[in-house]
Order: C-alpha cells, then sequence, then structure tokens
C-alpha cells in the first residue's frame, strides 16, 4: 500500500521532496531517476542546494520524449538547467529518445540493467494519472523488461521512451509528486488503484492540500 502525505503547498511538496532525496543520496543511494514536470523542477532547483556527494551518484530518467536534448519539450534538457549543470553528478545517463521509440527504449534498456537497482525514483502525475510515460489503458503497462517505446501517447508528442511498470514497480525507493487542483482526480484514482500512478505499491506519495481535494 502507498503512503499519501498532504503538505499545504506545492512548495512545501517541492522540499519535502528534496529533502527526502538528499537524506536517500546521504545513506547511500547511488541511483537517482529523475522525472519531468513542474512540481519535480522545482524539486531540483531545491535539490541543487543541498549538501550531498554528488560524486557517488548515477543519474537516470523514467522517461523522455522523442525531441532533441536541447529541445524545450525534454525531460533532460529541463533536469540539466535546474539540477545537473548545477551538482555534476558522477553520470548522467539521458535516454537517447531523439533515435525515435525503438531504438531509444533498445539502448536505454542495456543501460538500466548496468547500473540496476535503482535506489530513488522521483515521479509526477498527469491529470489522466499517468506517470513517466505510462498512460491509462495502454497497451505499455503490460510491456516485459525495463523500457518500452511509445508511438501514440494520448499527450504529444506521440513518440516517447519510458521505463515500464516492471521497472517502476521494482526500484528501491518511489517518491511520487502531485500539487494542484487539476491533479485531485487523478490522485482518487491512484488511491484505487485504478491509473498508473497507483500501481506502485509501497510509493511515497507528497501531494498539496488541492491535489488532495481539500
Amino acid at each position: 500500500m502507498s503512503n499519501f502525505t498532504v503538505l499545504d503547498s506545492a512548495e512545501d511538496v517541492a522540499a519535502a521532496a528534496a529533502t527526502d532525496i538528499a537524506e536517500a543520496l546521504r545513506e547511500g543511494a547511488r541511483t537517482l531517476v529523475l522525472a519531468g514536470g513542474t512540481t519535480p523542477q522545482r524539486c531540483y532547483e531545491l535539490l541543487s542546494q543541498m549538501d550531498v556527494m554528488w560524486g557517488r551518484v548515477s543519474i537516470l530518467f523514467g522517461d523522455e520524449r522523442c525531441v532533441p536534448p536541447h529541445h524545450p519539450d525534454s525531460n533532460y534538457r529541463m533536469a540539466r538547467e535546474a539540477l545537473l549543470d548545477r551538482v555534476a553528478p558522477a553520470t548522467v545517463y539521458r535516454i537517447p529518445a531523439e533515435l525515435g521509440p525503438d531504438e531509444g527504449a533498445s539502448l536505454y534498456a542495456h543501460v538500466v540493467e548496468t547500473v540496476r537497482p535503482l535506489d530513488v525514483v522521483v515521479l509526477g502525475v498527469g491529470e489522466d494519472g499517468h506517470t513517466a510515460s505510462l498512460f491509462p489503458g495502454h497497451p505499455a503497462l503490460d510491456a516485459p523488461g525495463l523500457t518500452v517505446g511509445i508511438r501514440d501517447s494520448p499527450k504529444p508528442p506521440p513518440h516517447r521512451v519510458t521505463l515500464t511498470l516492471r521497472a517502476l514497480q521494482s526500484a528501491r525507493r518511489v517518491i511520487i509528486l502531485a500539487t494542484g487542483a487539476g491533479k485531485a482526480e487523478a490522485v482518487a484514482r491512484a488511491k484505487r488503484n485504478e491509473v498508473p500512478s497507483g500501481m506502485i505499491a509501497g510509493a511515497r506519495w507528497l501531494i498539496d492540500r488541492a491535489a488532495a481535494g481539500q
């Protein structure tokens, strides 16, 4: 069963997540999987100011859109600007999604296999309850292995690469961030295990009052 912590504001959620991640890295976590999105972005900005020995840490990504790494829609670009350029982790494994969903997923599966276990995974949630690029009712939810290419994402752009639900479920620690009233329905459905974000047992949810429906 996942646990849900309700905080006052989106800023409180970002701060709590950054504190959780920094503590995990200080305690010996070596792999950190990053998400895209506005709430994670603020978390990374706060994390960049915390005392962490980044030379021990390898960074991975939960999903990526099939765009070049400098594109405005790139999760890697956002993470680089908010965190990676500020802290210089030992290794950054970006998803080569610009190669297309199939080749990008195939190459990244080898990377994930090499650096497993995934110690800390940060995830956001869409208003439909999706997480990473795993959408409700999508066949990719049943994909075997560690990564899967998406060609028909209901949210643009349609082509993406994502870690599989199995890969996320096997992580040692998963932190899911949801803020704003627009996410309240998704959070409610996740509590009922009806959407992909609600299918990761033991995840720690950090949500603000608006996302909690309060």
